[in-house]
């Protein structure tokens, strides 16, 4: 495997998954290895209060976003996972089961109680938890899994599909190494 990092291969890189399942981290990690800058969506997408923008000024921030040259976005909102993918050169999918999902994202929101996972929250979001999020994550392979490998099936680019932490941990620790990465399309 060429190394990615090194040739530069790596400029547009979108990051998606089940909440939980550790895409702010991945993209953490990632851009370490690549330079890349990190976009993490949360922070553009709350408003104070936990207050949804509407679809127009969603709309508008994505199109700003993804205008970037280089970038490293994590997030899912499925409204511009489409526009994501056409800008992205590259996908990481993050398809981990319900119960490693619902196991972080409980862990992060007693933990994290009242904190911005440092940085990735706008101020006037800090860290709770919510219920009706809870009962996402724990639907989000029966009601929004389908919908989402459905907008990557025309990606172009370059795809890397994950099922386990440790797959993606091993990813991340060959990236730059040129060893094989193991599962990857």
């Amino acid at each position: 495997m060429e190394r990615l990092c090194m040739a530069g291969e790596m400029k547009r890189v979108v990051i998606a998954g089940c909440p939980g399942a550790g895409k702010s981290r991945a993209a953490r990690t990632l851009s370490a290895l690549t330079g890349l800058p990190v976009i993490h969506l949360d922070s553009h997408y709350w408003q104070p209060g936990w207050q949804r923008p509407s679809p127009e000024t969603w709309h508008a921030t994505m199109e700003e976003l993804i205008a970037h040259p280089r970038w490293i976005m994590d997030g899912n909102y499925g409204s511009t996972l489409d526009l994501r993918l056409e800008a992205a050169d590259t996908l990481i999918y993050l398809d981990f089961s319900t119960s490693v999902c619902a196991t972080r994202v409980l862990k992060r929101s007693l933990l994290g109680r009242g904190g911005t996972r440092g940085g990735e929250l706008p101020d006037g979001c800090l860290e709770r938890f919510d219920w009706p999020f809870f009962k996402f994550v724990l639907n989000y392979r029966q009601s929004r899994r389908d919908r989402d490998l459905e907008s990557m099936e025309v990606f172009a680019g370059k795809r890397h599909v994950f099922t386990h932490p440790r797959q993606l941990k091993r990813f991340l620790r060959t990236h730059c190494t040129g060893a094989s990465t193991g599962p990857s399309s």
